[in-house]
Parts: C-alpha cells; sequence; structure tokens
C-alpha cells in the first residue's frame, strides 16, 4: 500500500532554524526549530532553506523526491528584502545582471534575476527586535525573484553592492505565496508539484 506524501507550507519567523531538530545538545538548548512550530509527520523535509534571521515561505514535504526535484528546478522564488539605504538604479541594474558573491570559498557570478524597487511599504508582520533595524538612517524595499538559491544568496548580492539586507522575507516559490499566513503558522497543502506549483487532488 502506498502512502500518500503530506506537504506543507509556513510561516517561517525570524530566530527559527530551517530544520525540524537537532542532534546537537548545546544547539538544541539554545536555537528553536521547526518542531516546535507543528506536529510535523514522521519524515517530514524543508524543501530547500532559510537562514535563521530570515522568514517568510517555507515548503515541507515527506516526498524525498519531490524535494530534490524543486530545488534542483530552477523554480521562481520570491523575496521581499529591506536594505540598508537607498537603494540606486545602477546597483538594481548590477543586481539584475548578476554580481560576483563567495560560495563555498570560491568566487560565484550570480545568474540574471528580477528586481522592483517597491515605492509603497510592503503590509507585513511587525519586524523582530533582535534585527535591531535603525530608525533613523533611510531604508528601502526591493522585490527579487531568483531561480537559483545559494546559501545567503541575497544578503550576499545586496552586500556586494552596497546595500547590506537588514530584513529578509520570502513570499513565493513558484505559484504558491505566503499569502496571509501569520509568523510560526503552518498550513497543509493538498498536492505539490515539482514547479513549485499546489493544485487540488
Amino acid at each position: 500500500m502506498d502512502i500518500i506524501p503530506r506537504h506543507f507550507k509556513l510561516y517561517k519567523p525570524c530566530g527559527i532554524i530551517s530544520q525540524l531538530n537537532s542532534n546537537c545538545s548545546r544547539e538544541l538548548r539554545k536555537k528553536k526549530f521547526l518542531n516546535e512550530l507543528f506536529d510535523f509527520p514522521k519524515g517530514v523535509m524543508p524543501i530547500g532553506r532559510l537562514d535563521e534571521k530570515s522568514e517568510g515561505l517555507l515548503l515541507l514535504t515527506t516526498d524525498g523526491k519531490l524535494s530534490d526535484d524543486i530545488n534542483r528546478s530552477g523554480v521562481e522564488k520570491e523575496y521581499y528584502a529591506q536594505l540598508d539605504g537607498e537603494i540606486t538604479n545602477e546597483a538594481e541594474a548590477l543586481l539584475e545582471k548578476g554580481v560576483a558573491i563567495g560560495f563555498e570559498g570560491k568566487r560565484y557570478l550570480t545568474k540574471a534575476c528580477k528586481i522592483d524597487k517597491l515605492n509603497a511599504l510592503p503590509i507585513l508582520p511587525e519586524a523582530d527586535k533582535k534585527l535591531r533595524i535603525g530608525r533613523h538612517r533611510p531604508t528601502s524595499w526591493i522585490s527579487i525573484t531568483l531561480t537559483e538559491g545559494k546559501f545567503r544568496q541575497v544578503r550576499k548580492m545586496t552586500a556586494a553592492v552596497g546595500f547590506p539586507t537588514l530584513r529578509l522575507i520570502r513570499i513565493r516559490i513558484g505559484d504558491i505565496t505566503l499569502e496571509n499566513l501569520s509568523p510560526g503558522e503552518v498550513k497543509q497543502l493538498t498536492n505539490l508539484t515539482s514547479k513549485g506549483e499546489q493544485f487540488n487532488s
């Protein structure tokens, strides 16, 4: 009898590690993990990661092959990034074309991506106080859409053009969006494809 895979999406809050648990007792004492948010079924795994300080959409599945397929498929991932300073048109153009970042000890040129400056502030939950976003220095917001996902890629990219990321929220993977989820909220998906699509079974 085949076991029906289960899929979930959640709003990962700032301050939580993108894994279910840890074998390190020190980490368990000092860090927070996804299993604190929901009673996930055995065998569930995150599809991709968000670093500890980043927040937003995270997909999980019990289907290991699907997880690999989505990670390798080049599906679009869209983020909102709050930047330190007012980003310039020149910096936006550099990001879109691709910039050099460090990855696994080597120089890596990022693939072309889509950048949109957000003229209106996005409606989002209040920022975690641990982020210490300055109130006196101007900031700006961009939407950045990637088809790859290197470790801390968005943060490295914006820093490379002189505008470090202060707050980072993933809002979309494929056609699956954060919708109106609150930080820490988990929703079960009816089905999931390797293109990051959700459909009713």
